[in-house]
């Protein structure tokens, strides 16, 4: 038995950092719990609500409809993302100068602001003047994405890949790249099929890239407001008007300070619930 006693001194190094950036969330986070119990009419006159706001954010029926459609967004994204960027990790290769060139290929959307990214695929997406938009037309499908909310679904779905299946990519394939030689050389002489690599070997040793993708690609997708914001607005109607959207909406728009910090708390809340709902059935096994 060991009685090695680990070096806990490298969290002094990290201290500093944790401490600016709890520093920099906790003065926001104190900002929106004031305002979610409070009325305000303007020259800083406040009335204390208490709860009332938090009931009528969980009361709307405004508020259920963004939610369904965030959590179906986000659905819809991760089973995309994910095996696509693992069958787009399995497919690049291993050694040479084609490694370069596809990992600075799969590198390049990640690079683009996000704003960017929006307007970009409004203008692709455009039917009458946008490549994708007109290709599509040509081809006899209907697609107007401004007017159509199927349209604008797929065009929003379909933009969130191309931006973020990269980093599901780069993720996987540094997995892979982990995996020891020694394990694919034991595979080779049982005779096993790449179905059978894949599922005994690469598998259970991406389970933990796999965790931090999903994960990171959840809580992106689940907070995704600026590409959304550019590319439909939200519309055609409410059709696209995810969470995010709603609620800039409630805060700026209509400048109901009180319901938009009470959403914005659920909000914060019902992510930090399903990330850590999703680690726990992830880790589930580790932890037998």
């Amino acid at each position: 038995m060991s009685t090695r006693i680990p070096n806990q001194k490298a969290w002094w190094l990290v201290l500093p950092v944790v401490l600016l950036v709890a520093f920099n969330a906790v003065i926001p986070l104190m900002a929106v719990v004031n305002y979610s119990v409070q009325e305000t009419f303007g020259n800083n006159e406040f009335f204390f609500e208490g709860v009332r706001w938090f009931q009528q954010v969980m009361q709307s029926a405004r508020f259920r409809e963004a939610l369904q459609r965030q959590l179906l967004f986000t659905a819809l994204v991760l089973a995309i993302q994910v095996p696509l960027g693992v069958a787009i990790a399995l497919a690049m290769p291993r050694k040479g100068i084609g490694v370069s060139v596809c990992l600075v290929l799969m590198a390049m959307p990640l690079l683009i602001p996000y704003n960017v990214v929006g307007a970009m695929w409004n203008i692709f997406a455009l039917p009458d003047i946008g490549l994708m938009g007109r290709g599509l037309i040509a081809l006899g499908f209907d697609f107007n994405y401004t007017r159509q909310p199927v349209a604008a679904w797929i065009t929003l779905v379909t933009m969130d890949v191309w931006h973020w299946t990269s980093l599901v990519v780069l993720l996987t394939y540094a997995g892979l790249s982990a995996i020891p030689d020694a394990y694919y050389q034991a595979a080779r002489i049982d005779g096993a099929s790449k179905w059978a690599i894949f599922r005994h070997i690469q598998l259970p040793k991406l389970r933990q890239v796999l965790l931090i993708a999903v994960l990171l690609r959840f809580m992106d997708s689940f907070m995704i407001y600026t590409e959304a914001v550019v590319l439909t607005g939200g519309g055609p109607g409410n059709a696209t008007t995810l969470l995010s959207i709603d609620l800039v909406k409630i805060a700026l728009g209509q400048f109901d300070l009180g319901p938009a910090a009470a959403m914005s708390l659920i909000y914060f809340l019902i992510i930090l619930l399903l990330s850590w709902l999703f680690y726990t059935v992830m880790t589930r096994d580790d932890a037998r």
